[in-house]
């Protein structure tokens, strides 16, 4: 989807209603903040080749997914829809944030100047199958799920996390996603954004806790403090989008159990 020809190409030859733009170069905190030339210039070719073929093909309507990284770094919580461009960033994935603010902009300029329907969701940090499980590129909760498999593989007495664990962060499975992401093509064509979010969040450290409790390792927890923790506190206020008759089904225990069934099933 970097390759504009190939981009222009498949929407002339398969001329789709509606489109759904959830591709994106994404990563933890360490590939964000390593590859921020990467993440920003990869995104933007992506989401402009993506959205602007789909308006010149004359699609019905077009969903764009963002990220709750898009909101700033000390932003109120939860988090309100209102909050967006109210001040600085997360530095660790700022380039992240200004692609995905960029391709936010972007489907409301194509709304206010050509009336085209295109929406933008914010979605909290996600996790389920086919999750990205490679420690070097992965986000949290599936770098904490190998980290912990392997760990109890290797019969180690400690597992190693990065930060303090303080922070605190939101968790929505992907099927939970999916059905809201329906329900927005279905009934929300404003192009004000949304959020999409479980409306709780944990801790880190107690998520590591969760996530050993349930892939069986019971060694000790050490926190490599002189690793970086990212913004204090993301949960993401989501009474917008409940209010339009949807709520997660899935909780976080269900979740994580599920996923690692999957994991082992094809990750190991």
């Amino acid at each position: 989807m970097a390759d504009e020809s190939a981009v222009v190409k498949f929407f002339a030859e398969e001329r789709p209603a509606v489109v759904l733009v959830a591709a994106a170069k994404v990563g933890g905190i360490k590939a964000n903040n390593d590859f921020p030339v990467e993440f920003l210039l990869e995104n933007l070719r992506i989401q402009n080749n993506v959205i602007r073929s789909a308006y010149e093909s004359g699609v019905r309507k077009l969903l764009f997914l963002g990220s709750s990284c898009i909101y700033p770094k000390f932003a109120p919580q939860p988090i309100p829809e209102t909050a967006f461009l109210g001040g600085p960033l997360e530095p660790t994935n700022e380039a992240y944030a200004i692609a995905k603010i960029a391709g936010i902009k972007l489907c409301q300029a194509f709304s206010r100047e050509y009336g085209a329907n295109f929406i933008s969701a914010m979605p909290t940090n996600l996790y389920g199958p086919n999750d990205n499980f490679d420690l070097e590129t992965s986000h949290v909760l599936a770098a904490l799920m190998r980290k912990a498999h392997d760990a109890k593989v290797r019969k180690d007495q400690k597992l190693i996390v990065w930060g303090t664990g303080q922070p605190r962060r939101e968790f929505l499975h992907v099927d939970d996603l999916a059905s809201a992401c329906l329900l927005l093509l279905e009934k929300y064509d404003s192009p004000d954004i949304v959020n999409v979010g479980f409306g709780k969040d944990i801790s880190i450290h107690e998520l590591a806790e969760l996530i050993c409790e349930v892939v069986g390792f019971d060694g000790e927890l050490a926190w490599d403090t002189s690793k970086p923790d990212g913004t204090p506190r993301k949960l993401l206020d989501v009474s917008k989008l409940c209010a339009l008759g949807w709520q997660p089904a899935i909780s976080l225990r269900d979740g994580i159990t599920r996923t690692y069934q999957w994991f082992r099933a094809n990750c190991v």
